[in-house]
């Protein structure tokens, strides 16, 4: 038997607007709004809609046969809030189906876990708390930031009480073993990990409408052949992605949203075949091994680790410098200063600082509002200064009323 488990990241970041060295002291609007406006109205119509409607079609065409799962990042879920409330109308939609899981990750979409621990497990309960009031469900399956994944994450989220949690299928992890399986980490016994078979995933998410590929055209019977071989080699097929995959990636006219429509019969018309959600996954299949996993392995780049958000300098002492002043932050008990804090954390703004430029330059080019990298860093430094400006003022304001 092989059972399809099908899940998508949704997630946009707040990008930042040119904030230049004279706006340092003088203006505290760190967002551009009508950028954000129009990417999210953008990708709602080329993306989010077609690929609800189509998935909303394909769960009622066959009887609730046809699972799929999201983690949806809160920064993603406020500005549908803000400027596509019909999308969220129809991931609602979806969720009253019952063929639907919504899983747990970071409010912010950030690095957290790397830099505080304390920061990661705020922003888990957060986004735990913003999912339960929209979809009434409470997520048992975690997935971190790109798949950010290692030893000591296993372990802290088995103590947070997570059944289960995603991971990058890397072969430099896997060695000779199958990524169609369960595994456990070997710090968290108790926690079952779902391995991304991401030559599967990355056929559908980036090869699609290569027609250099030697296996262009992906036709719905070839790449179902391919799930069917691993009947008797696998219970599980892992196929995680971008939702943006479907419309804005791979835009409609190379065939992606066909090919949606008809996949999931042609898997099925396979007597052995089923979709399931990560939590019926784990709930039916035991972990076949465990995996000791000391790096942090993730789902970006041909390396499958962090340094597309912490490989070079800039971005170290961006990082580095935005949870330095955690502490002083948090005590300031501003909400406003506290909430663009945290907005600032969104991974993609280390993304947009990334010098790699080579096999999969394209990827660091997507939806990046910057010329280059440099531009990225010193808009983002900009910023940080004047909210260090505005803490160095808060900070003075209460020694006042002290005083």
């Amino acid at each position: 038997m092989v059972s399809v488990c099908f899940y998508f990241q949704v997630h946009q970041p707040f990008r930042l607007r040119n904030y230049s060295v004279f706006d340092i002291g003088n203006n505290a609007n760190y967002f551009d709004e009508k950028k954000n406006k129009e990417v999210m109205q953008k990708v709602a119509r080329k993306c989010y809609l077609p690929a609800n409607k189509t998935m909303l079609d394909l769960i009622n065409r066959h009887n609730g046969n046809f699972k799929i799962s999201y983690s949806i990042s809160g920064v993603a879920i406020e500005q549908f809030e803000k400027y596509a409330p019909e999308v969220l109308d129809s991931f609602m939609d979806l969720n009253d189906t019952g063929c639907v899981e919504f899983l747990n990750e970071t409010y912010y979409h950030s690095l957290s876990f790397l830099y505080s621990k304390e920061e990661f497990r705020d922003q888990i309960k957060l986004h735990q708390k913003k999912i339960k009031s929209l979809f009434k469900q409470t997520p048992t399956v975690f997935r971190n930031t790109e798949l950010i994944f290692n030893n000591e994450l296993a372990n802290f989220i088995q103590n947070m009480g997570y059944k289960g949690i995603l991971a990058e299928g890397a072969d430099h992890v896997l060695g000779w073993r199958s990524p169609n399986f369960i595994y456990t980490a070997k710090t968290a016994p108790k926690l079952k990990m779902l391995l991304k078979n991401y030559k599967l995933s990355d056929d559908i998410a980036f090869r699609f409408s290569n027609q250099g590929w030697k296996e262009w055209p992906l036709t719905v019977e070839k790449y179902t052949k391919w799930i069917n071989n691993a009947n008797g080699n696998g219970n599980l097929m892992n196929l995680f992605m971008d939702y943006e995959t479907f419309g804005e990636h791979q835009w409609a006219d190379t065939g992606i949203f066909d090919f949606l429509r008809h996949l999931p019969e042609e898997i099925l018309k396979h007597p052995d075949n089923n979709f399931m959600t990560p939590s019926e996954a784990i709930k039916k299949y035991e972990p076949v091994s465990e995996l000791d996993i000391h790096s942090p392995v993730s789902w970006a780049d041909v390396e499958r680790d962090t340094s597309a958000w912490d490989g070079n300098k800039m971005q170290q002492s961006a990082i580095n410098k935005i949870y330095l002043i955690e502490d002083m932050i948090k005590r300031s008990k501003n909400k406003k200063l506290i909430g663009m804090w945290r907005k600032l954390q969104t991974s993609d703004h280390f993304y947009y600082m990334c010098t790699k430029w080579f096999n999969d330059g394209d990827v660091h080019k997507y939806f990046n509002p910057y010329e280059n990298p440099y531009d990225a860093f010193i808009t983002f430094m900009n910023i940080l200064n004047d909210v260090n400006l505005r803490l160095g003022e808060e900070n003075i304001l209460k020694k006042e009323v002290v005083v």
